[in-house]
């Protein structure tokens, strides 16, 4: 999740050129996704992983700008997911998704998800994966910009991991809060509230926040809780 910026650009994220060694010289938190899982990903669709782009991919997550869209978030995402795995239509898709969702996340730009997903795309066909799965993975990601609702079942399964953060303990909804505020700490305080209420409150008005029934089950309530208690101190 993103908050909607004052239109400056700048740099790409360099995360595409981190290398193995960049990463070796890293100390990854004890929570970061292992790679028997990113091998398990796309053994279920049918290949090998590659060593490299998972590196390279642990890289990006791992940029020193990034305080909330990190390693640890893509874990929290993937415990996520094992809560409702059994609603995507192709589970493993859903997964590489995640794996890829967050991939470039530079805040002055707007265009995070459409490279995070052209990435995905080109990754997954460079690997054999047939042209529908890129397609899909890379169709899945832009759902993550959160200015649509979800039309299929793997849209929804993904949203809804995605903003599994928003259900948090107050502790850790109001400790992401300040990440994502570390984030974005060249936007001045009076807009970035002003920003950061209006997606809050995006979120608020809609008829319901998660679509797969456990989440909306037992989720919706905390999240809009969070939500007010935020919005309050935005205002």
């Amino acid at each position: 999740m993103i908050l909607s910026v004052l239109g400056r650009s700048l740099r790409l994220s360099n995360c595409l050129s981190a290398t193995q060694s960049y990463l070796d010289k890293m100390t990854l938190p004890a929570i970061a996704p292992c790679s028997t899982r990113w091998q398990k990903t796309w053994q279920q669709l049918g290949i090998n992983g590659s060593e490299t782009l998972y590196a390279r991919l642990c890289a990006c997550y791992a940029e020193p700008h990034r305080h909330y869209h990190t390693l640890h978030h893509l874990q929290e995402c993937f415990t996520h997911f094992e809560q409702i795995r059994e609603y995507a239509d192709h589970p493993a898709a859903v997964e590489l998704a995640i794996w890829f969702h967050d991939a470039i996340y530079e805040t002055t730009r707007k265009d995070n998800e459409a490279k995070s997903a052209e990435w995905a795309r080109a990754s997954a066909i460079a690997h054999g994966l047939p042209e529908e799965i890129g397609a899909h993975v890379d169709s899945l990601i832009m759902v993550t910009k959160h200015d649509i609702e979800p039309t299929n079942r793997d849209a929804e399964v993904l949203v809804d991991v995605d903003l599994g953060i928003l259900a948090a303990t107050p502790e850790r909804f109001d400790r992401y809060e300040r990440q994502v505020r570390a984030e974005y700490s060249w936007v001045p305080e009076p807009i970035y509230r002003q920003e950061r209420g209006k997606i809050l409150q995006a979120f608020l008005g809609r008829s319901q926040i998660y679509s797969t029934p456990p989440f909306h089950q037992h989720y919706e309530t905390k999240a809009r809780q969070n939500l007010i208690r935020s919005l309050a101190k935005l205002t």
